[in-house]
């Protein structure tokens, strides 16, 4: 065959990302069902520890999610090239932040506390910027995820200011949001043949669950748990819509759009969070939260609609 009638072969486009569409709505889903489990604990009316809450939602977040694995015909147990990964997203994105956060907590206020935490879709952008190729940070997502903290920093009001806390205390709360990111950037970095997301969603509760419950017993005891038992109502609606459902679609999100997307629920949840405390518990919604609420969501429009890779617009 000459060379002027060869057929040359298309070069391939590589993998086509997920839809603006499939973003929003993981990241709707993912906020508005973590963001009800502060109604959720609120209404346990500060009966519970926060050690046996960790637990309780923990524990049925993962027997729900063995359950649904069950059913689909495979064992909910780790196989062994699960069992790393499990281990891993269990701590980093379960008990060891819960308790730095509960440590820092004790001196710290809670509002430099959750502007701490804030910062950690841009902790996740930074690194996931040097780490993966399609997650460059262009000047589109850098804008959104700045937005956003400014949204969340008008959210939190005059608690930003409040004074508190040791250096020890800051430390651990600066703790706490690195092993959120370490742990979003793990979660995009498991190999597929580990990465399916209710599976990892799945270890992530077992191993948070179970390091809950044993922080429980060990400096609360038995009582605590038991104390769980006249709000078994709220536990279960913690543990299987504000826990197991959220963690699944946001291991979706992550593995699906990356690191970098899936981490502006952080700005997202406080905000659904004062909403249903509004429109459920009667609380007074001031304009500030109103306008950080705004603030936030257009940063979230700027970083989930961002063209991916290193292309900036």
């Amino acid at each position: 065959m000459s060379r002027s009638t060869a057929t040359i072969a298309p070069e391939p486009s590589g993998p086509i990302g997920p839809s603006k569409a499939f973003i929003v709505g993981n990241l709707a889903a993912c906020s508005f069902l973590w963001g009800s489990s502060y109604l959720f604990i609120k209404l346990m009316a500060g009966e519970v520890s926060p050690w046996a809450i960790a637990a309780g939602r923990g524990l049925l977040g993962a027997a729900t999610l063995a359950l649904y694995v069950a059913m689909r015909g495979q064992s909910p147990l780790p196989r062994r090239h699960e069992l790393r990964h499990w281990l891993v997203l269990g701590t980093c994105n379960g008990w060891l932040p819960n308790v730095l956060v509960a440590y820092a907590l004790i001196q710290l206020a809670s509002g430099p506390a959750a502007m701490i935490q804030a910062a950690g879709p841009l902790v996740t952008a930074l690194f996931a910027h040097v780490l993966f190729s399609e997650e460059r940070l262009s000047r589109r997502r850098l804008t959104g995820i700045l937005v956003g903290m400014a949204g969340v920093a008008i959210l939190i009001g005059p608690r930003l200011l409040e004074g508190g806390g040791t250096a020890l205390s800051l430390l651990a709360m600066v703790g706490a949001t690195l092993s959120y990111a370490c742990a979003n950037l793990y979660t995009r970095a498991v190999p597929p043949r580990a990465g399916d997301p209710i599976r990892l969603a799945l270890g992530q509760q077992m191993v948070s669950g179970s390091g809950a419950l044993l922080l429980t017993l060990t400096f609360s005891g038995g009582a605590a748990l038991a104390a769980l038992v006249p709000h078994w109502q709220a536990v279960l609606a913690l543990g299987v819509f504000a826990t197991a459902l959220p963690v699944t679609f946001f291991m979706r999100l992550i593995r699906a759009a990356g690191p970098t997307r899936a981490a502006m629920t952080g700005y997202l949840v406080p905000a659904v969070a004062a909403g249903m405390g509004v429109f459920v518990l009667g609380e007074t919604l001031e304009l500030r939260q109103i306008i950080g609420g705004c603030i936030i969501l257009a940063g979230v429009f700027l970083v989930s609609t961002a063209p991916a890779g290193g292309r900036t617009r």
